[in-house]
């Protein structure tokens, strides 16, 4: 970032303090300040694309103008300087916005005391940006693409692997149940916590919008309902707020009605679309277009929404497989010794958390946790793997298939139409046993 690309905006600045923010796998965000000769700082925030993954070609143009059109309209959002579609002036890219001051962090809003009050009013504050982002004229944000959105989660997941068993059955569920169209209006498609700027007294301002589209406008109320963005919270509603005061909240702002069913359509479809989401990312990692511990580590996060889907199409069967197994005690392997596999990578991970996250700060301390969380999944496969390899082979044998990619492929057949009980606990069975490798305490979470 050059002082000289601030100029048309700002006139003549210094840049001081460029610094990238931890997290946000599919954009950087870095923050930094624009000095005038006076001493007068603005703060202001920079998103691009990360290097080797470009977006959709328009799209921070599309962005800019979603800003500019919700500024207008009085909705909460940073005011927009620059965008740019170029690789200059900041090599991919990107967008630069006024830094907004507030709390993004979920786990913070929604447990920490001081947004007592705000998580009270945040369902209303919410549904009143959604419904005035939906009430946006079309042409206020021209060339957005409408799509299918069932078909689109297909299309991008030939991009980055095949379905699993539990992605195939939702597949098959949301065709059979799709709701009627709505007149499409602008969506913001990513709607949900951690994309929400909170202070204590509510919502100051919503960011990234780098899944905006035209579509169905009870997509991003499906959105915010779905699991994992209640980041381990109980209530439905990004941890904050029932579904049954959503859908009164939205219609009181002006949104049009939405039932419980339609909603739920939209949830499965969210669940869906974000384990093609987790598999993109560690498709990322995989195919080498960037190398990062992060997105490793959210590839096997794939588990974790197919329990969420599971929960919504059976949760009689999910019900049945909740308890995380006991692992079997430590043995010495007989040529190597101990400390065995699991030991030594126990070790590593105690390092990363009790001595690297502690020295470190920023987004250095936020990828030591995540490589800490890797190492413990690698350990908990090593101690439960074998045993859950071989009960995996017998539980797809006593469906008479040999292979994920086999059910997958009968239950997209509609091999299973007449008999889902046994092909449900034998799909909770099998995403139950990955969760107790990547992320145990799933398992047990709010449902």
């Amino acid at each position: 970032m050059q002082a000289a690309d601030l100029a048309s905006a700002l006139g003549a600045v210094e840049v001081r303090g460029l610094e990238r923010l931890s997290g946000g796998a599919s954009r950087e965000t870095w923050r930094f300040d624009a000095v005038r000769a006076d001493g007068a700082v603005d703060p202001l925030i920079l998103r691009r694309d990360p290097p080797g993954r470009p977006s959709q070609p328009g799209l921070m143009t599309h962005e800019a103008a979603a800003g500019r059109a919700c500024a207008a309209a009085g909705l909460r959002v940073p005011e927009v300087l620059l965008s740019s579609e170029a690789p200059s002036p900041w090599e991919t890219a990107g967008v630069v916005m006024r830094r907004v001051e507030g709390e993004t962090l979920a786990r913070r809003i929604l447990r920490d005391d001081r947004f007592a009050a705000a998580r009270a009013t945040l369902v209303d504050d919410c549904a009143t940006f959604l419904a005035g982002l939906h009430a946006l004229r079309l042409a206020d944000v021209p060339g957005l693409e409408e799509t299918d959105p069932l078909a689109l989660c297909r299309a991008n997941l030939a991009l980055v692997g095949s379905a699993t068993p539990t992605m195939e059955l939702a597949f098959r569920w949301l065709a059979a149940h799709h709701p009627p169209p709505r007149r499409p209006v602008i969506v913001h498609g990513d709607f949900r916590l951690g994309n929400l700027v909170v202070d204590e007294a509510g919502l100051v301002a919503v960011l990234d919008w780098e899944l905006l589209h035209r579509g169905d406008p009870v997509e991003d109320l499906g959105w915010l309902c779905t699991k994992a963005w209640r980041f381990g919270a109980a209530l439905p509603v990004g941890g904050f707020a029932t579904r049954e005061e959503l859908l009164a909240a939205y219609r009181a702002a002006g949104g049009v009605d939405v039932s419980l069913d339609e909603l739920r359509w939209w949830e499965v479809l969210g669940s869906l679309k974000w384990a093609i989401g987790c598999m993109g990312q560690g498709a990322a990692h995989l195919d080498g277009r960037v190398r990062s511990v992060e997105l490793a580590a959210i590839g096997r996060r794939v588990c974790e929404q197919e329990w969420d889907l599971l929960l919504l199409l059976c949760p009689e069967a999910a019900a049945r497989h909740r308890t995380p197994p006991v692992p079997p005690p430590a043995l010495e392997d007989e040529l190597h010794g101990r400390p065995s596999q699991a030991e030594l990578l126990e070790a590593v991970e105690e390092f990363l958390r009790d001595e690297v996250m502690p020295a470190t700060s920023g987004r250095l301390s936020f990828l030591s946790r995540v490589a800490a969380n890797v190492v413990a999944m690698a350990e908990r496969e090593a101690v439960l793997g074998p045993a859950q390899a071989a009960q995996r082979a017998a539980e797809l044998a006593s469906l008479g298939v040999g292979s994920e990619d086999e059910l997958a492929a009968a239950i997209g057949a509609g091999t299973f139409d007449d008999h889902p009980a046994e092909l449900h606990d034998v799909l909770a069975s099998g995403v139950a046993a990955k969760l107790a490798v990547a992320n145990p305490r799933y398992l047990t979470a709010p449902a």
